[in-house]
Order: structure tokens, then C-alpha cells, then sequence
């Protein structure tokens, strides 16, 4: 007899929608479990009946996984939210549902991978600070010295400091920049931090998938060997999530790291010794006078 598995990858599952979007829909009380408000955390079993927003899906809706690389233009916000004006899967017009993997900021442009597979969606984004991506960036003036050394040193932002990244000088204006984490319009807070503003900014490369010479505002499947390196990749990192190594930094060595434990004790034993000596001599002195 199957098992039952948990609500949220069962919608995924069916290709409406992420697991994290489910949680959503789930926590907004948009679904139903067999006629009753679901609740995170809820799981669900062969015949039961499940409704988002009034419509019952199932498992038969679940279709082939499908798989795309989009080079987005500038305007398009990154949503499944179908009443913003300028969201992707209006832009797109594709003819199954499907729902983009992370975000990409309205006003830039380049990569984003869209797909109806709610399992890889996850996996991608929890193992998110493992992968790489590549981003193409020119600010308002020129580039000052120290500016790589400070962006891959780490910038405070958002109550956190950023990871290290990879930063190369492409023109007097302009620069690459490799990160593996994505906080929120993460490139241009680190740039405002050290005084420029972006004013044109493009994804070009999500871990092996490269954007190419692909048109602005055009789209394309994944290659069958594009997407079985990329299962490759997110299953060995999912298996162990990253941790933000800011959070502990490893102590420097000191010189002599034992000398605490050594000296002080005795110092005051020698010290209260030889205070007692004194004392004790002074005293056999006096009592000697008094003989």
C-alpha cells in the first residue's frame, strides 16, 4: 500500500506549484483536506481529496518534468503571482504551469530557470550558497583600488556580512562577480556599501548553465545532459546543507597558546611563598632580640 507523503510536496508534485509556495497557500488557508482547512505540516494519503482555491487536483496532473532557461528581460518581476503586472509567467505565456527557481530582481536581467518540478525547485534553493552564479555589473563611476579586496572580503549587510565571492575588473565601469549566496539584492547593497550604484546588472551563469548568446526576453529547454548534471549536483549538496561560516570563524593561532594555564597559579603561590619566608625570617629575627 503506498504511503502517505507530506501536503505540500503532493501539490508540488502535481506541478502546481513549489513546495515553499504550497506552504504558503497551505498557511493562507487556500487548501483543503478532504473538505477541511489544511494546516502545515498536514500529510496525504492515497484518496484523499485536495483543493487549492476551490479546484481539486491530483496526483494524475502530475505531468513530465519540464525544464527552462530564460534570459529575462529588465521589467519582469519574478513571480508566480499572476495579478503583477509584468510577472513571468505572463511574460512567458507557456502552455503548462511552471514557476521560476529563486528570484532575479526586476530592474536586472540575464538567467533564471523556470520548471514544473517542485522537488528540484527545493533542492536548489535550500543548497543555494553551494552554487555558484556569475554576474555581469557596471556601476555609475569608475572603480576605485581596494574595491575587489573589499567586495570578496565580505560586506555588512542585512545584519549579516557577506560570504566571500570572486570579483574581476572587466572595465574601467564595470566588473564580474561570482557569489553562493543570494540575499536580497545582495550586488548592489554590497556596491551602495562602498559608495557606487549599479546601473545595469546580468545573471549569466547558474552553477554548469550558461546563458550564452541566448536573445533577451527568448527562452530554451535544458539539454538532457544539462539537466542530469544538474540532479548530479544538487543531490550531493543537498545532502548536506551549507553553513554561513561567518557565523563561527576559526581563532586565529596565537604564539603561546598554553601559557594561561601555567603561569598565574604559580605566580601568586611564589608570590604568597615568598611574602610568608620573609614574614616567617623577620619574625625568628625579632624573637631572637628578645632572647
Amino acid at each position: 500500500m503506498e504511503e502517505s507523503i507530506s501536503l505540500n510536496k503532493f501539490i508540488s508534485d502535481t506541478g502546481y506549484c513549489s513546495r515553499r509556495e504550497a506552504d504558503e497557500l497551505i498557511k493562507a488557508g487556500r487548501v483543503l483536506l478532504n473538505g477541511r482547512a489544511a494546516r502545515p505540516g498536514n500529510r496525504c494519503k492515497p484518496g484523499d481529496e485536495v483543493e487549492v482555491d476551490g479546484s481539486l487536483i491530483t496526483r494524475k496532473q502530475k505531468e513530465k518534468p519540464v525544464y527552462l532557461l530564460l534570459n529575462k528581460p529588465i521589467g519582469i518581476t519574478s513571480t508566480t503571482e499572476e495579478q503583477v503586472q509584468g510577472n513571468i509567467i505572463s511574460f512567458l505565456n507557456y502552455p503548462k504551469r511552471i514557476f521560476p527557481i529563486g528570484r532575479l530582481d526586476k530592474d536586472s536581467e540575464g538567467l533564471i530557470l523556470l520548471t514544473n518540478d517542485g522537488d528540484i525547485v527545493n533542492k536548489v534553493l535550500r543548497a543555494g550558497n553551494a552554487h555558484e552564479k556569475e554576474y555581469q555589473v557596471r556601476v555609475h563611476k569608475a572603480i576605485g583600488p581596494g574595491f575587489v579586496d573589499r567586495m570578496e572580503g565580505g560586506i555588512p549587510m542585512l545584519g549579516t556580512v557577506t560570504l566571500p565571492c570572486k570579483v574581476r575588473i572587466t572595465g574601467k565601469q564595470s566588473f564580474t562577480i561570482i557569489l553562493t549566496q543570494g540575499l536580497n539584492r545582495q550586488i548592489r547593497r554590497m556596491c551602495e556599501e562602498l559608495g557606487y550604484e549599479v546601473t545595469s546588472l546580468k545573471r549569466v551563469r547558474i552553477m554548469h548553465l550558461q546563458l550564452g548568446t541566448l536573445a533577451t526576453g527568448k527562452w530554451r529547454y535544458l539539454s538532457e545532459a544539462e539537466i542530469s548534471k544538474l540532479k548530479e549536483l544538487i543531490e550531493v549538496s543537498s545532502a548536506a546543507p551549507v553553513k554561513n561560516k561567518r557565523s563561527k570563524p576559526a581563532p586565529k593561532k596565537e604564539a603561546r597558546p598554553e601559557t594561561p594555564h601555567v603561569p598565574q597559579p604559580p605566580a601568586k603561590s611564589k608570590s604568597a611563598n615568598s611574602a610568608a619566608k620573609k614574614g616567617s625570617y623577620k619574625a625568628f629575627k625579632e624573637k631572637g632580640r628578645q632572647r
